[in-house]
This record gives structure tokens, C-alpha cells and sequence, in this order.
């Protein structure tokens, strides 16, 4: 992990797409207080969180987590990720527009750099070494301390790989892709070998599948329940056949399902540490209780049977 100073000793990434969405600013501080408390030091966030509800234009996140750094005076503790061009319009990844887009970030939480700064998307319209100039300078001027790629493609990553080292400028050494024990096909084992091979660390997002591996949906009325129920009716005919695997694995190491799913996440090959969301103190004890789950070869086997069954 030499390459990646900024993510060592890191076991769980606090996902920051609920603060000042589904947690208010003093919820927020609460999660934020607990998380520090318990050794966790990095915080994941977007520009674009959370533009998405009435009202919002995004941003809400980074304010209040750069409100929090601010008051708590723990900035110089605490390990902050980014992302920018979430819409993939051409030109988004521009050196220009990513200059500008991360001043707008830097002021709303309240620091002068960031320590990992992602593209969000792809940005196809941009030639790849104008795109690597870019995330070089800003480098290079101690405003980001990492480039990381977010929602790529094996093939566009090598591409901007290559890129990169034809300009002799440091790429991009963080990939965040989706992937769980139902969701592999953004990290094929062919792109997991291709980012061991490289020293491209993954953190991955939705490890919790958007909270279908907590178990919260086992009937066809708790998809009404939850805000996100209606985005997981995808998994309502083959999730069953992996909670039920969950639950014996569970039963067995004394653990919940979001656990023995992160635990399983902590065990795959090029995974620095999950991301995970809490909007609550208790369900962050849960997440943080994790990294101490050990899973056996046989539970991982049992795991990856029934998904690759599922999946057939």
C-alpha cells in the first residue's frame, strides 16, 4: 500500500450520501462523532450529494461535513474523498472544469485539499491525457492527493492508465464500482486481476446492495416500506436464496447479515475497505463490528455457490 499512503490501515469508508439527506446536520454530527471516535478516518462524498431532493442542489454533504472537520478541529485527522462529474456531460473532466468544480468543493468543506478526488463518471468527449494533465496539476499543486476513477470500465481505466504514463503524470490509483455478493459484473474478475495487477486499490460503493443485504426486505410489502424499496424489487426473486445463506452464516458467527456481507467484501482481492452508509450511532456500531468477522473458506464458498447458482 505504499502507493496509497492516504488509505493505509483503512478496514471501512464512512459513505457521506446521508448527511443532510436522510441525517440532519446534528444526526450527521452524531454519526460523524461516533465514527471518530471508533478509529474511523475516512469519510467518502460527492459534489453532487444530494441534488437529487426537492429543494437541494447538492453539496449538502460536503457542508456538513466540513462543518463538522471545522468544529471539531479534526481535519488533519481525517482522510476525505470527493467526486465530480457525475452527469458525464462532455467536457466535464477538463482540467478546467475539474479545477473549478473542486474550488467549489474545497470551500464547502472547509479545507484546502481533499485527499482523494474521483471522477464520478467517464467522461468519453475529453481525450484521456488531457483528463490525466489535469488530475496532475491539481496534484501536483497539493490541492488532491490522489486521483481515483469511479463507475469506469476495465477498458476505459487502462486506457486512461496508458494515458497517463505516456505523460509521465501519476493516473488514477483508486477505482469505487459497484460490487457485492449480488452485484460482481462492475468488477469481473478479469478487471479485479487487471487492478491487483496495477495497484489500483478498490473501495467499493453500494456494499450492502442499498441495504437489501441487511435482510430488511423479506416480504413483498417491506419494498413499500423503505425509500429505496422500489429500486430492490430487482432482487426479489433470487435475494431470498442468498439471505437464507446469510442467515445460517450469520447464525453461525454470532453476526447480522450486513456484517457477514461486508466481511465477505473484506475478504475479496484488491479490497482496501468497503463503503457503507449510517444515519444512525447504533447502525454504525454494526458496520464498525464488522471488521472483526472472520469468515471460513467454507462460508466464502457457500456464499459465491449460491450467487454463481442465482446467477447461472
Amino acid at each position: 500500500m505504499s502507493r496509497h499512503p492516504s488509505l493505509a490501515g483503512l478496514k471501512l469508508v464512512l459513505g457521506g450520501n446521508v448527511f443532510g439527506w436522510t441525517a440532519d446536520r446534528d444526526t450527521s454530527f452524531e454519526v460523524l462523532d461516533a465514527f471518530y471516535e471508533a478509529g474511523g478516518r475516512m469519510v467518502d462524498t460527492a459534489e453532487v450529494y444530494s441534488a437529487w431532493v426537492p429543494g437541494h442542489k447538492g453539496g449538502e454533504s460536503e457542508t456538513v461535513i466540513g462543518a463538522w472537520m471545522k468544529d471539531r478541529g479534526v481535519r488533519k485527522d481525517m482522510r476525505i474523498a470527493t467526486k465530480t462529474g457525475v452527469m458525464a456531460r462532455p467536457g466535464d473532466l477538463k482540467p478546467e472544469n475539474l479545477r473549478e468544480r473542486l474550488a467549489g468543493s474545497l470551500e464547502r468543506l472547509q479545507t484546502d485539499y481533499v485527499d482523494l478526488y474521483y471522477a464520478h463518471r467517464d467522461d468519453p468527449e475529453t481525450p484521456q491525457d488531457e483528463v490525466a494533465d489535469g488530475f496532475a496539476a491539481l496534484m501536483a499543486e497539493g490541492l488532491i492527493r490522489e486521483a481515483g476513477a469511479s463507475n469506469f470500465t476495465e477498458e476505459r481505466l487502462r486506457g486512461a492508465l496508458a494515458a497517463a504514463k505516456a505523460r509521465g503524470v501519476r493516473g488514477y490509483g483508486v477505482l469505487q464500482n459497484q460490487y457485492n455478493l449480488l452485484e460482481r459484473a462492475d468488477f469481473d474478475p478479469d478487471f479485479q486481476n487487471f487492478c491487483v495487477a496495477n495497484d489500483i486499490v478498490m473501495l467499493p460503493y453500494y456494499g450492502l446492495a442499498s441495504g437489501y443485504l441487511t435482510g430488511k426486505y423479506r416480504k413483498p410489502a417491506d419494498f413499500d416500506r423503505y425509500p429505496r424499496g422500489a429500486t430492490l424489487r430487482k432482487y426479489e426473486a433470487n435475494g431470498p436464496a442468498l439471505l437464507a445463506v446469510m442467515d445460517r452464516i450469520a447464525a453461525e458467527c454470532e453476526a447480522t447479515l450486513a456484517q457477514v456481507a461486508l466481511a465477505w467484501l473484506l475478504d475479496q482481492p484488491g479490497i482496501a475497505a468497503p463503503i457503507a452508509s449510517a444515519t444512525t450511532p447504533d447502525q454504525l456500531d454494526e458496520l464498525i463490528e464488522a471488521l472483526e468477522i472472520e469468515l471460513m473458506p467454507d462460508q466464502i464458498e457457500r456464499l459465491d455457490a449460491v450467487v454463481a447458482k442465482l446467477q447461472g
